[in-house]
């Protein structure tokens, strides 16, 4: 009977396929979620050496009201009309005993039309790049430094009770920000290796490329 029925359905041309399944390496056509791609490698991020980071994709949650750490130790307000209440975003964190360094990687992507999208990801870098430079207005005990600040790119340190390395990237071609931050109470029990601002911005970026596939040239 089920022969039958398949020459039948051939004939009349129904052909029943397999239900698609979405590549969880890049996007399209995962856009509803983050492709475990488009995270920065665990061996590029500082300290890895003293810390053996874990893969973070194995980590990621969705992040339902993403905010960048920076911004909970500067205590940085509400952003009104905040474009990330309506994105795609995933966090990862690892935490450590106190007195070792702490992390968080978020990636966050706007679906739709790349031309909006793309427009949003750099109003949301601008804002926080803004934010960031405030910090000591809304954290009296916190001191920030921009040592990198350029179109899209952002790297900073905030000094004071706690010692944090902040990195910002967008890439409006895929509209896509990536952010990593690293953080200790101070004295760290872990010297800083003080790596590039330019080696760990471009391992950040890197991999949204291969995620988000023809949105790189």
């Amino acid at each position: 009977m089920r022969m039958v029925l398949a020459v039948l359905l051939a004939a009349g041309g129904l052909v029943l396929a397999a239900p698609a399944t979405a590549d969880p390496e890049t996007c399209p056509p995962a856009c509803d979620r983050i492709p475990d791609s488009a995270w920065i490698p665990s061996w590029a991020i500082p300290l890895n050496s003293r810390y053996a980071w874990p893969q973070l994709p194995g980590l990621s949650v969705t992040a339902t009201a993403p905010r960048f750490r920076f911004e909970e130790l500067c205590g940085s307000p509400p952003v009104a009309q905040d474009p990330r209440a309506y994105v795609v975003a995933e966090k990862a964190v690892v935490v450590n005993p106190e007195g070792q360094w702490q992390l968080q990687a978020q990636v966050l992507h706007w679906r739709g039309e790349t031309w909006r999208g793309g427009q949003l990801a750099e109003d949301v870098f601008d804002t926080a790049v803004a934010a960031l430079r405030s910090c000591q207005g809304t954290n009296p005990a916190a001191s920030p430094s921009l040592t990198t600040v350029e179109p899209d790119r952002m790297a900073a340190v905030v000094s004071g009770p706690v010692i944090l390395h902040q990195y910002l990237l967008a890439n409006p071609a895929n509209s896509t920000i990536t952010e990593l931050a690293l953080w200790s109470t101070a004295p760290p029990l872990t010297a800083w290796p003080a790596p590039g601002d330019d080696t760990v911005l471009d391992a950040l970026g890197a991999p949204l490329c291969t995620a988000y596939i023809g949105s790189c040239p």
